[in-house]
């Protein structure tokens, strides 16, 4: 598996092999380290990431999940009712003073686990910029690690046709109005992003090569194989080498309106591009879906999944 990591201007790139066990090979440690307060992502609730919690138990680190039910975000919807929801210059507050609520009260559970100690915030999806509303509007003085999974963190870029910024301008304000991301030995922010699939665009040819379009999770010569046949298969009838899927084109329509522009690659729901800040440490992981919905250990990971776990759990142990 190939991993990309990159700080400032300094990148450099691992190769690692994912276990092809469903579950993580790590035996439980009775070391313990700095407690973690998962943020949820938009749509998920807390039960999405129960698993999360006992493979990081494994490593030695407790947890807290802040607690969210999805029929919690139907709550966003009084958003509707400010001007500025329509005019795309929506601020978080008070729209999400419910999450960033549930959010203070993950912390104070998880500051009974910590005698004193820091905490490392976890945040998947919208959590992640959720998290960095929250530091600016809480304060930050007992959270030295910032970890994002698949996190748009960039608001799309203004007068690209077809985009709409999906946030109605809450972006905007996260980039405008909170800190800039550092990695320093008092706090560091790690954004990964995951290289899952790559989108097309609705029309036309993409540059998108129908067996690199989708990368596995794993080294295998033998999955690889099936990926390849199956994307043959899949082209036998179009009539242009290397023909972007339905699929491809799709979630190349998501990718656009995060980012401006659908034939990148992402995690079926974010670009790469868009879940990396600057001042971050930022890392790429190939083969790696956005969502414990749907997601599958073995032929579809999430960044939660025991073995990709295994490739970012050493923020927390530091």
């Amino acid at each position: 598996m190939a991993v990309t990591v990159a700080l400032g201007s300094v990148e450099r790139s691992f190769n690692f092999r994912f276990p092809t066990s469903c579950c993580s090979s790590k035996p439980p440690t009775t070391t313990t380290y700095r407690p973690a307060v998962i943020l949820p992502g938009l749509g998920n609730n807390s039960g999405d990431y129960q698993k999360l919690q006992l493979t990081l138990k494994d490593y030695g680190v407790a947890s807290v999940v802040a607690k969210v039910s999805r029929i919690d975000w139907l709550r966003n919807a009084a958003g509707l009712l400010d001007p500025n929801y329509w005019k795309g210059t929506l601020a978080p507050r008070p729209v999400l003073d419910w999450y960033l609520k549930r959010v203070d009260e993950a912390v104070q559970e998880a500051k009974q686990l910590t005698q004193g100690g820091n905490l490392s915030f976890i945040g998947h999806s919208a959590g992640g910029w959720l998290a960095r509303v929250y530091m600016e509007e809480f304060g930050l003085s007992q959270i030295s690690l910032l970890l994002t999974l698949g996190t748009p963190h960039l608001p799309p870029p203004k007068g690209v046709e077809g985009v709409i910024d999906q946030t109605r301008g809450l972006l905007d304000y996260v980039e405008k109005n909170c800190s800039k991301a550092v990695y320093t030995p008092q706090l560091k922010y790690v954004c990964i992003a995951g290289r899952y699939i790559q989108g097309a665009r609705l029309f036309g040819n993409s540059n998108v090569n129908a067996n690199a379009a989708f990368r596995a999770p794993v080294e295998d010569d033998d999955l690889q194989m099936q990926i390849s046949e199956i994307a043959v298969a899949k082209n036998l009838n179009d009539t242009t080498p290397n023909s972007p899927t339905f699929r491809a084109r799709f979630i190349g329509q998501g990718y656009k309106q995060v980012c401006g522009r659908a034939d990148v690659w992402g995690d079926g729901i974010v670009p790469e591009a868009s879940a990396h800040l600057e001042g971050a440490l930022n890392v790429s992981l190939d083969g790696v879906y956005h969502s414990p919905v749907g997601s599958n250990d073995l032929s579809r990971p999430w960044y939660g999944s025991p073995a990709i776990v295994e490739q970012w759990i050493h923020h927390l142990l530091s």
